[in-house]
C-alpha cells in the first residue's frame, strides 16, 4: 500500500518540520566575529594582543583581559596564512583572511560586547551571526508504523531514487555510470554541516572521515549529514541505495568548535582544483531581524556574512567548487532588505546576492518538486518551485526538494524506510529541502569532473560549473502562485551537459555481431540492443520491437548488412539493407 501525504497548505508548501511542527536542531552556535583595522595588523597571543605595525592597541587588550574574553584568528595566523600554498589565480577577489577574528568567551553577551568591541581602536567592525543550522524540512504526514524494527536484511531501495533516472525526471547517473570516470573517480567531495554516521553500513566503505571541527552529537544533525553523503556517495550493492557518484571520495567538515567560515577555509585547503565543497547550512537573514524559527521563513545562504563569503571566495579561486544550499526561507534574494548593509559589516561589503556585485563563485542551489507521483505523492508540477525554497536571479540550479531516498534516519528519529535498533542500517524516503536538492547537483558536477578527468580535460573551474549548469538541464516549471520567474533554475542533466563540453564526433560502420539484452546489467540500465561497430559495442536504449526484430532477421540471414552511426558508445542512427 503506498503512503499517502497531504501538503499542509497545498503542493509544495509542506513541512517545515515533522507533523508541521517544525524543526529544532540543537547545539548550533552564533558567532561574534571581528574585523581588523589593516594598519593595525593584530597579534592575537596567549599573553594579549600586540600590533606588528606599532600601532595603540592597549584598549582592546585591556577591554579582553577585563571581559575574560579571547580574540583568536578565524581562518589562522598570519603567518600561517602567509606560509599556505601560493595565491591562486583569483585570489584578488578574496579579502585579507588575516583581518578576521572570532570573539571566545561572553557568549550571552554577544550583542552588547559586539557594540563595544567595534568601538575600540584597531578594529574596523564586529558583528554578531546566529547560529547555522541545516537546511532541511519535514515531510508532513509520516507515519511511524513503516518502522521496519530489527529489520535483518536491508532491501534494495535504488528504484526508489528517482533523481538518479534519466533526464528530465533525474540527473541521468545511470547514463553517466556507463562512461570513464562517471562515477566520480578521482573527485573529493567534503560536506561542511554538523555531524554524520560514519559507521553507516552504505557508506563506510569510502568516507574519509571528518577533516576539522567536532560533530554534534544530536542525533538530528546525525541523521541529516547521513542523508547528504548517502545521496552523493553511497556504495554501490545488492542492498540499500546507491550514490549518483558511488566512487567520489568523500569526506566531512564540522562548524561545531571552529566555525562555518573557518570549515570552509578548512576544507578547501584540503581540496585541489575540480573537488567540490558543499555547505549544507542556512541561517536567520535580516527579514526577521535573524530571529531563529522553526518555520525557518527568512532563513538565507551563509555567503551573505562577510566572513563566510570570504571563505568561499579563498575556495574558489582555489578552483575548488562551492555548492551550497540556497535556504529555505521562502524569500525572494533580489529583494532590497539584502541590499541594505547592517551596522556591522565591513563598508567594503556588497550584497553577494546581487549579480552586479561581485560573486562568491558558489553554485547556489534552490529546491524543486520531483515529478507527481513520486513515492505517491505529489507536491505540484515537475521541477516547480516549492514553497519554502529561495529563488532569485542569483540561485543557478535545482535538486529535488521532497522525496529524496538516502542513508539515515527522519529527522530525530529512526528511518522511516528503514528503521530498527541499529543506526547504521536507518534509510529515510523523506529527505527534503535544498538541503537534499543541494547534494543532487553535487553529483552531478562530480560525475562531470570524473569524465573531463578520464578524457584528459581540465576540470570545470567554479565560472564554468555555474556556466553549464544555466545553460544544460531539464528547465524548471510554473506551478501555481509559483512561476518559473522566481528562479531556482534547471535541474542538472549530465548527459546533455557532457554533450556541451566534450562534443563527440559521429562514427559509422557496418555491424558485425550483435547482442539483445532484455535483462541489463547492471539491473538500473534500460533495456538495450548492442551491435559490435568500428572495434567496440554501441548501444541503442530502448529498442523498439520493429527495430529488435529487423536485426535479428538481418543477422539470422547470415550476411547482415547493418550500418550503424554512433556517437562515442550511443547509436544515434541505424539502417538495415540486408
Amino acid at each position: 500500500m503506498t503512503d499517502q501525504a497531504e501538503p499542509a497548505q497545498g503542493p509544495g508548501a509542506s513541512g517545515p518540520g515533522p507533523d508541521g511542527a517544525g524543526f529544532t536542531y540543537r547545539g548550533a552556535e552564533q558567532e561574534l566575529i571581528v574585523v581588523a583595522r589593516p594598519e593595525a595588523r593584530l597579534r592575537a597571543r596567549a599573553e594579549g594582543v600586540r600590533s606588528a605595525a606599532g600601532a595603540d592597541v592597549s584598549a582592546l587588550d585591556m577591554f579582553l583581559s577585563d571581559e575574560q574574553l579571547a580574540l583568536e584568528p578565524l581562518f589562522g595566523s598570519e603567518e600561517r596564512l602567509s606560509q599556505a600554498a601560493a595565491p591562486p589565480t583569483g585570489a584578488e577577489d578574496v579579502p585579507d583572511l588575516a583581518l578576521f577574528y572570532r570573539v571566545r568567551g561572553g557568549e550571552s553577551r554577544a550583542e552588547e560586547l559586539r557594540a563595544r568591541i567595534a568601538a575600540l581602536p584597531g578594529i574596523d567592525t564586529a558583528y554578531v551571526k546566529p547560529g547555522a543550522v541545516p537546511a532541511s524540512i519535514g515531510q508532513v504526514g509520516e507515519e511511524s508504523g513503516r518502522l521496519k524494527e530489527g529489520a535483518p536484511v536491508t532491501p534494495d531501495y535504488s528504484g526508489r531514487q528517482g533523481y538518479l533516472r534519466p533526464a528530465p525526471e533525474g540527473v541521468d547517473a545511470h547514463w553517466a555510470w556507463q562512461r570513464p570516470g562517471g562515477t566520480g573517480q578521482g573527485v573529493t567531495v567534503i560536506d561542511v554541516e554538523g555531524s554524520w554516521q560514519l559507521g553507516h553500513e552504505d557508506l563506510a566503505a569510502k568516507l574519509a572521515g571528518v577533516v576539522v571541527g567536532t560533530p554534534l552529537t544530536d542525533l538530528a544533525w546525525r541523521n541529516h549529514g547521513t542523508a547528504v553523503i548517502g545521496v552523493i556517495g553511497a556504495d554501490r550493492g545488492e542492498y540499500g541505495i546507491t550514490g549518483i557518484v558511488p566512487d567520489t571520495v568523500t569526506a566531512a567538515a564540522s562548524f561545531q568548535g571552529v566555525g562555518t567560515a573557518p570549515a570552509i577555509h578548512a576544507a578547501a585547503e584540503r581540496l585541489g582544483p575540480g573537488d567540490i565543497v558543499l555547505i549544507e547550512l542556512h541561517r536567520p537573514g535580516p527579514r526577521f531581524e535573524y530571529a531563529e524559527r522553526d518555520d525557518q521563513r527568512g532563513y538565507i545562504a551563509l555567503e551573505w556574512w562577510p566572513d563566510d563569503l570570504a571563505a568561499v571566495r579563498y575556495a574558489t579561486a582555489r578552483g575548488v567548487l562551492v555548492v551550497a544550499a540556497a535556504g529555505n526561507g521562502a524569500e525572494s534574494l533580489d529583494d532590497a532588505v539584502y541590499e541594505r548593509r547592517p551596522d556591522g559589516f565591513p563598508e567594503s561589503w556588497r550584497n553577494p546576492f546581487n549579480p552586479s556585485n561581485p560573486t562568491s563563485g558558489a553554485v547556489l542551489v534552490g529546491a524543486g518538486a520531483p515529478p507527481p507521483g513520486t513515492h505517491g505523492r505529489d507536491h505540484g508540477p515537475d521541477r516547480s518551485r516549492l514553497a519554502f525554497s529561495n529563488h532569485g536571479a542569483r540561485v543557478d540550479a535545482q535538486g529535488w526538494g521532497h522525496e529524496v531516498t538516502t542513508t539515515g534516519g527522519f529527522w530525530d528519529r529512526p528511518g522511516d524506510l528503514q528503521g530498527g535498533p541499529e543506526e547504521i542500517t536507518w534509510y529515510t524516503d523523506t529527505f527534503s529541502g535544498t538541503s537534499s536538492a543541494s547534494p543532487v547537483v553535487v553529483g552531478a558536477l562530480a560525475a562531470l569532473q570524473g569524465m573531463l578527468k578520464a578524457a584528459g580535460q581540465p576540470p570545470l573551474t567554479p565560472e564554468r560549473a555555474r556556466a553549464v549548469l544555466r545553460a544544460t538541464g531539464s528547465p524548471q516549471q510554473d506551478a501555481p502562485g509559483r512561476p518559473a520567474s522566481q528562479r531556482i533554475g534547471n535541474r542538472p542533466d549530465i548527459k546533455a551537459a557532457v554533450n556541451r563540453l566534450v562534443p563527440q564526433a559521429v562514427g559509422s560502420g557496418l555491424a558485425e555481431r550483435y547482442w539483445d539484452e532484455l535483462l541489463p546489467y547492471p539491473r538500473e540500465l534500460p533495456p538495450r540492443l548492442r551491435l559490435f561497430v568500428a572495434g567496440a559495442w554501441r548501444n541503442l536504449n530502448h529498442p523498439s520491437p520493429e527495430i529488435r526484430q529487423a536485426v535479428h532477421t538481418a543477422f539470422a540471414g547470415g550476411r547482415p548488412e547493418v550500418r550503424v552511426w554512433f556517437s562515442d558508445d550511443e547509436i544515434v542512427g541505424l539502417v538495415i539493407t540486408g
